[in-house]
């Protein structure tokens, strides 16, 4: 058991602060189940249309958080260091003309575009470019262009090995395009998968999974509008396809992401709910065998909304699921064909019908990976257009059970964090309004001593090796 000291008067192990925090079932005007309503941009502010997918980006240099969020006419930047006053910084317009679908991810400091725009191809932009912007929002420019393609539906990306792919363009039959992006700003063609048709999205991961014939091998898991497609990638010249599989009422087989270790896939059918009546459903696979992957179950959800994209954090699955908004679901127990539905955000508050593809008002994105537990979801239509929504119950037994314990002590001029076995990597304090004032990574000892001399009276909070946070009070 490690026992993290911390020499100030405990509060208690929850965190629950927002902008608009959600109070019997609302946030504002949104319905919301455990998520408060840190804040919002509209689709009006960043002068676009519609908005579409996002993603997110922490600057190693200092810890600050960047939401990136797409738009019909280019891509937006959000500052969310303080996340109750987020900074519209700009927009990186199109490659060339307005595009309802857009997709971008990153890899070491830049992000990597996509748009179903003809000739787009893939923008580079240097994100530490971010760090000075005097005079937001501001219309940047592209740092780095790679025309190996034309338009391009979606962009995924390996950081492991630095490869990008394009996903469902005029190459390859729509399959997988390979991109070596190890030198970000000149992007050089690596191959291609055309096998198994046209690819909608996918997750390549560098393999620790069960399946120990294919450890540290390259695996591309394709979302293939009407099946689920294995493929080794490890060697880009030559990959070699795995294992296909399919599953009942296929509507369109959209997009899915691995459980934390790699067993399960979970995967988002966009056009399901609406050609066969049910409500959301997740279509959940065991790949145990990635050469024999089976069907594990279904499972539906509490409102007819369409799925669109799902994430997988922890033992917690985020689903932008359009009509629904964002839902959250415990995935611990998934093995047992157990899953449920533990909190939501809606930003659709007018209704929660099925009705996917272009044109849906609800969200389209979720990003959950912000150490600060801050999440965005885009929405498509301009009803809030960005939000930022963050977990109003995190706390330690609901993350890590039984691996932290936290005593209180008499307040002093210094916080003392020990641990008594495994040593700290990392930690970061936050302020009431979710504000990052300190954060160190790297931190590699048993004991760390913080001088909180220059801290105002309040509350704080402690997040110790991006897992546990802990609610604190200087007097």
């Amino acid at each position: 058991m490690k026992k993290i000291i911390l020499p100030i008067i405990l509060l208690s192990v929850g965190m629950g602060f927002g902008q608009t925090p959600c109070d019997s079932g609302m946030a504002g005007s949104f319905p919301c189940d455990g998520y408060d309503l840190q804040s919002q941009v509209t689709i009006n502010e960043m002068s676009a249309n519609s908005g579409n997918d996002s993603w997110g980006w922490t600057d190693p240099q200092d810890g600050k958080e960047y939401a990136i969020m797409g738009l019909n006419n280019g891509t937006a930047f959000i500052d969310i260091s303080d996340p109750t006053t987020p900074i519209y910084l700009g927009k990186l317009p199109t490659h060339t003309s307005n595009s309802e679908w857009r997709d971008m991810k990153t890899f070491n400091n830049y992000v990597f575009i996509v748009a179903e725009a003809s000739s787009h191809g893939m923008q580079v932009f240097d994100l530490t470019r971010l760090r000075n912007v005097a005079n937001p929002p501001e219309t940047f420019t592209e740092d780095a262009h790679y025309d190996g393609f034309s338009n391009s539906h979606d962009v995924a990306i390996n950081e492991d090995t630095g490869f990008a792919y394009s996903l469902g363009d005029n190459t390859f039959s729509g399959g997988g395009h390979f991109i070596d992006i190890n030198d970000p700003l000149n992007p050089v063609a690596a191959g291609g998968y055309s096998a198994d048709g046209y690819c909608h999205d996918a997750q390549i991961v560098t393999y620790n999974g069960p399946d120990t014939d294919y450890t540290g091998r390259e695996i591309f898991v394709g979302s293939n509008a009407n099946e689920v497609v294995i493929v080794d990638v490890t060697d880009k010249s030559n990959p070699v396809g795995i294992s296909t599989i399919s599953y009942t009422n296929i509507g369109y087989t959209h997009q899915g992401w691995f459980t934390e270790d790699q067993q399960y896939f979970i995967t988002t059918d966009e056009a399901d709910e609406v050609d066969f009546g049910f409500n959301t459903r997740l279509i959940i696979f065991d790949f145990e065998d990635l050469d024999d992957p089976q069907f594990h179950f279904d499972f539906f959800g509490t409102t007819p909304a369409s799925d669109h994209n799902v994430f997988v954090k922890d033992d917690v699955a985020y689903l932008s699921n359009y009509r629904g908004g964002m839902r959250a679901y415990d995935v611990s127990d998934i093995a047992n064909e157990n899953m449920t539905e533990i909190g939501y955000f809606d930003t659709w508050p007018a209704d929660n019908n099925a009705s996917a593809f272009v044109g849906d008002p609800g969200a389209w994105g979720v990003y959950p990976y912000f150490e600060s537990g801050n999440i965005v979801i885009s929405n498509y239509s301009d009803n809030g257009g960005f939000f930022l929504v963050k977990d109003n119950e995190l706390s330690v037994n609901s993350v890590t059970a039984g691996v932290f314990s936290v005593a209180p002590n008499p307040a002093t001029d210094f916080v003392a964090i020990r641990s008594e076995e495994e040593a700290i990597s990392s930690i970061s304090i936050f302020d009431v309004s979710g504000k990052r004032i300190y954060s160190e990574e790297n931190v590699n000892a048993q004991t760390k001593e913080l001088s909180i001399a220059s801290f105002s009276k309040g509350m704080y909070f402690v997040t110790l090796n991006n897992q546990v946070t802990v609610k604190i009070l200087k007097q």
